[in-house]
């Protein structure tokens, strides 16, 4: 049975079937043919995978990121980073970076984070002549910020299925989202002070008053969102509704940039990636419990205590394991499949789980714009008309500096736990 269930997942994804039917049909295979358990439990389970409480945020946190790019929201941010920091050498790529950590604040998704930056920042980027590679490794890479710094997405789903809280991890994802952000940041200053200026503006006071009284409404929003959560106002599921909420407002009556007609289409587009999602969601739900009741938790324990006793090689094993997978599988399947594996095993290492939901959400999202598979890297070759080669050659730099944040974030606990600490006092 083991081997039908490694197997028979590997030739229906050779067949391009999607993954969630890949998950739906190993699962409809195994059941009946080689488990003494009523097919009943399939619907179950497919249904049971979605009837969590968490669960409600993702499309409600999908439509907020896109209501507030179309609405005027995120070229609001933009500019206001740049008023900051434009004048520095380099001040364009440090805005891309700040402008995915701001944006990433907002709508918690990597992918919209890509498309609704790199809209504004591309032409700017190549107007000020940045290299083409190092605009879309830029671009591309930065995304990814937005499944670290909270709310996240991919947070809420680890919560959901390693059943921590979600508000922790959130808390968690605050110093690690900014150190990642950091880090490209600091390719930046190397790659611009030994290859290129850019275009330099002086700091113009006026210019920064202007963005910040036009932004002010746009800035408001992560201190709405994470401000609600961490006063106790209310949950990160109810974060995500106010998000909503608060965005249709400002993007339809203050800026007045979007009309009812598009925010019934952001609504049926938000619908159809949330479905796209949830379903994925529902799918490795099953497929997740088969391989629980099947003993491949433990049969994962047994086989990693062989290769070492040590908790930092295994973890080492561990993050390896989650970075190839990353370069293969969508996040969403990745998370709901290996949490219930992987959770546990980091646990009896001794890794606190809101430490080890981090360190898993980072891998995550470094496989995101990982070749050969990442979605950050279609999206991009979608957004932009170019060869992913071409993408691939620019990515390298930034997998290296988001490695090295990584390596800081497992190997100090304390970037992902002080802040819980203190909240928790």
């Amino acid at each position: 049975m083991i081997w039908i269930m490694a197997l028979l997942p590997l030739v229906l994804l050779a067949l391009s079937l999607p993954i969630f039917i890949v998950l739906l049909l190993t699962s409809m295979v195994l059941i009946p043919w080689f488990m003494d358990v009523p097919v009943d439990v399939i619907p179950q389970m497919v249904f049971g995978s979605l009837d969590k409480y968490t669960l409600l945020a993702v499309p409600f946190f999908i439509f907020a990121g896109e209501i507030m790019g179309r609405g005027g929201i995120s070229r609001r941010i933009v500019a206001w980073i740049n008023s900051i920091v434009g004048g520095v050498r380099g001040g364009v790529a440090y805005t891309t970076v700040g402008a995915a950590e701001f944006f990433g604040a907002l709508s918690g998704s990597s992918t919209a984070t890509v498309v609704a930056i790199g809209k504004l920042m591309y032409p700017a980027l190549e107007e000020q002549g940045y290299q083409r590679r190092f605009s879309l490794g830029l671009l591309t890479s930065s995304g990814a910020i937005a499944s670290i710094i909270p709310p996240s997405i991919m947070m809420i789903l680890f919560g959901a299925s390693a059943e921590v809280s979600v508000a922790s991890l959130f808390i968690a994802g605050i110093i690690p989202g900014l150190l990642v952000g950091v880090c490209l940041a600091l390719y930046v200053l190397w790659h611009t002070w030994n290859k290129e200026s850019g275009v330099r503006m002086p700091f113009d006071g006026r210019r920064f008053l202007r963005a910040s009284l036009d932004s002010a409404w746009a800035l408001g929003t992560p201190l709405i969102i994470l401000g609600g959560i961490y006063m106790g106002i209310f949950s990160p599921t109810e974060a995500a509704g106010v998000a909503c909420v608060y965005g249709v407002v400002v993007s339809k009556y203050i800026y007045r940039e979007v009309t009812w007609k598009e925010v019934w289409e952001v609504t049926m587009s938000s619908l159809y990636l949330s479905s796209q999602l949830l379903i994925i969601v529902a799918a490795s739900g099953i497929f997740s419990w088969i391989l629980t009741i099947s003993g491949v938790p433990q049969m994962l324990v047994d086989a990693i205590r062989q290769l070492s006793s040590d908790p930092w090689t295994v973890m080492i094993i561990i993050n390896v394991f989650l970075l190839i997978v990353g370069c293969f599988v969508d996040p969403v399947s990745a998370i709901v499949i290996l949490t219930p594996l992987l959770a546990p095993l980091a646990e009896l290492l001794g890794f606190d789980p809101i430490h080890f939901g981090i360190i898993m959400c980072v891998n995550l999202s470094i496989g995101m714009f990982t070749p050969p598979f990442g979605l950050n890297i279609f999206a991009s070759q979608s957004l932009f008309k170019v060869p992913v080669t071409e993408i691939y050659r620019g990515l390298v730099p930034f997998i290296v500096a988001s490695v090295g944040a990584l390596a800081a974030i497992v190997y100090f606990p304390s970037l992902s736990l002080w802040l819980v600490g203190i909240m928790a006092q």
